[in-house]
């Protein structure tokens, strides 16, 4: 199991149709899997490229 060490949130906003009627949504953080030190752990995929450069 991979461990998550990401220490982002998901987002919230509304949703709005042509009547502007709001409903609630949210965005959910784009988490990947990869292996760092011979560990598998869950990395936001903003985080990620930050690790590359």
């Amino acid at each position: 199991m991979a461990k998550n060490i990401s220490n982002r949130k998901n987002m919230s906003g509304n949703n709005r149709p042509f009547s502007l009627k709001a409903t609630k949504k949210t965005q959910k953080v784009n988490l990947q899997t990869v292996v760092v030190n011979g560990k598998k752990v869950r990395v936001s995929a903003k985080e990620l490229r930050s690790f590359e450069k």
